[in-house]
């Protein structure tokens, strides 16, 4: 059997309305993620609650699932539960990267140094951004804020093109 890829990359995707949670979960699977946290930032429309978050959880595992066998990877992703705020400032303070997309950052997504091993926390925030308290809270807890580029993208997508970003410059994509 294959060893797992290093770095890990742990993706906390804030849930998007509608079936944009499985086209984010599929394009992350694609891309190499090895952990997609579902988040309910502050600003997300959707967030799972009661026997929804069972149902959506499961749809996300399928989706990944799906995606792992069409890029024919040797390991599926791991999806979790929902996270919340204090659950995620805990990926982030484990991490050996973790990086908060930004259309604001100073610093540009190609611009961070990667590390060879450990694991890279990459969160994608909501349509609507990522809140002042949550930012506040990823900082404290050793996140850095990075832009893809000169344009915003959707939740859906910016996570895939983030993950390629950072896994190019790794020996997975070598």
């Amino acid at each position: 059997m294959e060893p797992r890829p290093q770095p890990r990359l742990a993706v906390l995707q804030a849930i998007p309305k509608g079936d944009r949670g499985e086209l984010a979960v599929e394009l992350l699977t694609e891309a190499g993620a090895d952990v997609i946290v579902p988040w309910a930032a502050q600003r997300s429309v959707a967030i799972w609650r009661g026997d929804r978050a069972g149902r959506s959880r499961a749809r996300w595992i399928s989706a990944a699932q799906e995606a792992a066998k069409q890029s024919r990877r040797s390991w599926f992703p791991e999806v979790t539960e929902q996270a919340d705020l204090s659950a995620a400032a805990r990926w982030i303070s484990a991490a050996a990267l973790a990086i908060v997309l930004d259309p604001d950052a100073a610093e540009p997504l190609a611009a961070a140094a990667v590390p060879a091993e450990g694991e890279i926390v990459l969160v994608v925030g909501p349509e609507g951004g990522i809140s002042p308290t949550e930012n506040d809270a990823f900082a404290a807890a050793g996140a850095v804020t990075a832009r893809l580029g000169p344009t915003v993208m959707r939740a859906s997508s910016a996570g895939a093109v983030a993950a390629g970003v950072l896994l190019s410059r790794t020996a997975r994509w070598a």
